[in-house]
């Protein structure tokens, strides 16, 4: 994974003043010690450094994150940043994650917050632990610290005397806490900061090891699985002697309508639940109305909120409207929800793959009517997902059945159809654009509107959990709210970063949706880059101005504008030569105009006969600010791209005439396969040394969705504005090829 530091790096590196550190005694949180604001990062939630660095006496490093590991390749860059100011072989460090006995609450591991939040949190303890152990080898050498070197954790002053990390803490009770500033090391002297290295997340994952939590085997585990009711259902009776006869049944659980059972092997758990769902009977099942299961969202009750009012309505110039649909959409994971549980002398441990391990530790005991200190969370990796899919209501079957039968490590592992079936859903959005251009193509007026319900019902109590709203005794949802501005949920990147001298915008919050909603992975930035980067190229044709041109005449921030260019210039856009059924589209966001700036240029073939849309090949640039891991950055890209791929042309909730959902498996919720990942994929990364991090996760899934809808209207004339771009879907927009928005 690495190799020891070459003498040649070895820095001279000044001390700094009155810093601080702990390394043994029991972590402090901010709440408690009531430190102020201005620490960098996560360091505000968790002021104490040995919540993120602890080094022992026998020299070994630990690193500690609240983060979690979704396949983002957090844990490699948290390695990078660490080894880095350290100076320590990456291959030296201990990383913990997400684990609410040993690590600091960093509440969700969302909104690309990883690097900006843990990763800087990390950096400067690093830093400041660095320059605490550099004045304690001063002083045991007697040399001042300016003529100190290290060379993976051995700090060597002139004549050859030299001390190692452990030595220096050993004996030592420096229980301190951390400073505002630090002494990060320059991008100049970086050996590990910014270059290749190989992500310790992949070799487990392609080689059939135990890589998620799907993979965890425990002694003595069990195996269980869970009867749902139909929606709305009430319990009417059930025949458990069929099912308690069965090879390998321990107990069967019911409290009020939550309804497991729990075997010896993992088949035969299946086959009980089988054999008791055929024995259980409901009454009163309630679905969703049809109009309400299509997503009809400007048909359900919402509070309109302004978010942009500036300028004054101009008079003049010619004014166009566009609406843009989004469906249902399910997360998709490849790997249904897991997690196992166990009971040992009234304590809790959990394993699962939420992305809140601290909110669901809360929920938990609430669900549970313990204390949280007797329960504990440990984040496992999961199999396929980003945002709130079912491994937090997994994680309470999980502990619920582990109550019934204390001492056996019990593992809850969703089937497909419970996945599908049961997991919060991507909520479907309605947006409406109006914009007004003068007699020169500039935007004079702008008016944007979103509809939206929930985009966050993650747990934090156990009415947010699936098996809490089905005990005998229930525990009522809490009501749903908006996301605030600057990030927002619904409306988050409904503000365009264009300068635009006169612009409204109006999220209207939909509370009561007829499923429940959660974060699918970048919120509502999906929808309304779409269609704010669609509408930007419709009135780009209208007023007769290329695509990229238009959008740089809007945009000032010179971040943007840099990406812009670069993808434009990539993908060769000047010397674009069209060839028939293909067409070019482009597409920019600042994920949620705080985060890291994208853009994204492809080219689709479109097959006029069958609707089939192909991606030829895509280029994306992005500046996340200073680059730590170069390729994580285009592994979080590119796996933006695809995603977004498969969301826009392929996937959608569904539903039968009478409200039903027909999504319980990937026939009924088809997903993108091999043949339309784009052919080529191509990220280019600017670095902006000592710049601040800037979260990347979440930066192509718009633009993406908005670049495939461009460049379909570029190949066809067929402007499409409801997701996703289903072959069918396709060939009826071609009928009404060459319409733009339309005239008001």
């Amino acid at each position: 994974m690495s190799a020891p530091l070459n003498p040649a790096r070895r820095l001279l590196l000044k001390a700094g003043g009155a810093l601080t550190l702990a390394f043994t005694l029991p972590r402090l949180s901010l709440a408690e010690d009531g430190g102020g604001p201005d620490l960098p990062g996560s360091l505000k939630k968790e002021p104490m450094l040995d919540g993120w660095i602890r080094i022992g006496a026998d020299g070994s490093i630990t690193v500690l994150t609240g983060k979690a590991e979704l396949g983002q390749g957090i844990k490699t860059a948290i390695i990078q940043l660490a080894a880095e100011e350290l100076v320590v072989a990456p291959a030296r460090i201990q990383l913990v994650t997400a684990d609410t006995a040993r690590t600091a609450n960093e509440g969700f591991t969302a909104g690309s917050h990883s690097m900006q939040d843990s990763g800087t949190a990390v950096r400067h303890a690093a830093a400041q632990v660095r320059e605490i152990l550099l004045g304690l080898a001063a002083t045991r050498l007697n040399v001042a610290p300016g003529r100190l070197a290290i060379n993976d954790g051995v700090i060597s002053g002139p004549g050859g005397a030299s001390l190692a990390y452990g030595e220096l803490v050993r004996g030592q009770e420096l229980h301190r806490t951390a400073t505002a500033e630090s002494v990060v090391r320059k991008p100049g002297q970086h050996f590990l900061s910014g270059r290749a290295f190989q992500r310790v997340d992949i070799p487990a994952k392609v080689t059939g090891g135990v890589a998620y939590v799907q993979d965890l085997r425990l002694p003595g585990m069990v195996h269980a699985r869970v009867v749902r009711p139909p929606p709305g259902a009430a319990f009417a009776s059930m025949d458990q002697a069929a099912t308690a006869a069965l090879p390998g049944v321990l107990t069967i659980v019911r409290d009020g309508r939550f309804i497991g059972v729990i075997a010896q092997r993992e088949y035969q758990a299946v086959r009980a639940a089988a054999v008791l769902a055929a024995g259980t009977h409901w009454t009163g099942a309630a679905p969703a109305a049809p109009q309400e299961a299509r997503g009809d969202v400007e048909h359900m009750v919402s509070d309109a909120t302004t978010i942009l009012d500036k300028g004054s309505v101009p008079a003049g110039g010619r004014t166009f409207r566009a609406r843009y649909r989004k469906p249902f959409q399910l997360h998709g994971s490849i790997g249904p929800s897991c997690a196992v549980a166990q009971l040992v002398d009234g304590k809790y441990t959990v394993w699962t793959h939420s992305q809140g391990v601290f909110p669901l530790r809360q929920a938990l005991a609430e669900l549970l009517g313990v204390d949280e200190a007797l329960i504990r969370c440990i984040h496992v990796e999961g199999s396929g997902c980003y945002g709130h899919n079912g491994a937090d209501d997994v994680a309470a079957d999980a502990a619920l059945l582990a109550r019934a039968l204390p001492g056996k490590p019990v593992r809850v592992q969703w089937m497909r159809e419970d996945e599908h079936g049961h997991e919060p859903m991507g909520p479907p959005m309605l947006s409406s654009a109006q914009a007004t251009l003068d007699a020169s193509g500039q935007i004079v007026d702008w008016a944007y509107e979103v509809w939206s319900p929930t985009h966050n019902s993650r747990p934090g109590t156990a009415g947010n959990l699936l098996a809490g709203t089905l005990l005998a005794q229930p525990f009522t949802p809490p009501p749903a709210k908006p996301i605030p501005q600057p990030e927002g949920g619904g409306d988050r990147n409904a503000i365009p970063l264009y300068s635009l001298a006169n612009a409204r915008v109006l999220h209207h919050f939909i509370a009561k949706a007829p499923f429940r909603s959660s974060a699918l992975r970048s919120l509502g930035a999906y929808h309304n880059v779409f269609s704010i980067e669609s509408f930007m190229d419709e009135l780009a044709l209208a007023a007769r101005i290329d695509p990229v041109v238009f959008r740089l005449r809007h945009m000032v921030d010179s971040r943007a504008r840099d990406v812009i260019t670069m993808a434009a210039r990539q993908f060769g856009w000047d010397q674009y030569r069209r060839q028939p059924g293909r067409g070019r589209g482009i597409a920019f966001a600042r994920y949620k105009n705080l985060g890291a700036y994208a853009a994204v240029a492809l080219e689709v073939e479109v097959a006029r006969d069958t609707g089939y849309v192909r991606i030829t090949r895509a280029i994306a640039a992005v500046d996340s600010g200073e680059i730590v891991s170069l390729d994580g950055i285009r592994n979080q890209i590119e796996g933006g791209i695809v995603q977004s791929c498969s969301w826009t042309l392929c996937e959608e909730v569904l539903f039968d005439a009478a409200g039903q959902s027909q999504s319980h498996d990937w026939a009924g919720y088809p997903i993108l396969r091999f043949p339309q990942v784009p052919d080529a994929v191509h990220v280019h990364v600017i670095d902006r040394p000592g710049m601040p991090f800037l979260g990347t996760g979440e930066a192509t899934q718009g633009p993406t969705c908005a670049a495939i809808a461009n460049a379909i209207a570029d190949a066809t004339g067929a402007r499409l504005r409801e997701l996703p771009f289903k072959p069918a879907r396709v060939m009826a927009a071609t009928q009404l090829a060459g319409k733009p928005a339309s005239r008001g």
